[in-house]
């Protein structure tokens, strides 16, 4: 219990931002309802250690912010100044996959 208490204080993330984390990482990840959220918790866990959660907020608002379509969404990802932290996403959310046991589809 104490394990999780520390885990959970890491970088003090909100808890809304934890469940949508966790929510989407089980969208994204189907299996086993309890191991996925098991999983998925472990993934934000090993994120929040690395990462602040000003610096999270950033890299998810952009990388969510790349799914926009059209004109608006070209200008997020032709962007050349933001790839580095799209890409510092991506490497920190692999590193939690390759962590937590999660095998992305």
């Amino acid at each position: 219990m104490l394990c999780t208490a520390l885990a959970a204080s890491a970088n003090d993330f909100p808890t809304v931002e934890r469940v949508l984390y966790v929510q989407e990482c089980m969208k994204a990840n189907p299996g086993p309802r309890y191991e996925m959220m098991n999983k998925c918790s472990c993934a934000l866990d090993t994120m929040a250690r690395e990462v602040k959660f000003e610096d999270y907020s950033g890299m998810v608002t952009i990388v969510n912010a790349m799914a926009i379509g059209g004109e608006r969404g070209n200008s997020l990802r032709d962007n050349e100044t933001l790839k580095p932290e799209i890409e510092r996403y991506r490497d920190l959310q692999a590193q939690a996959y390759k962590a937590c046991f999660i095998t992305p589809r």
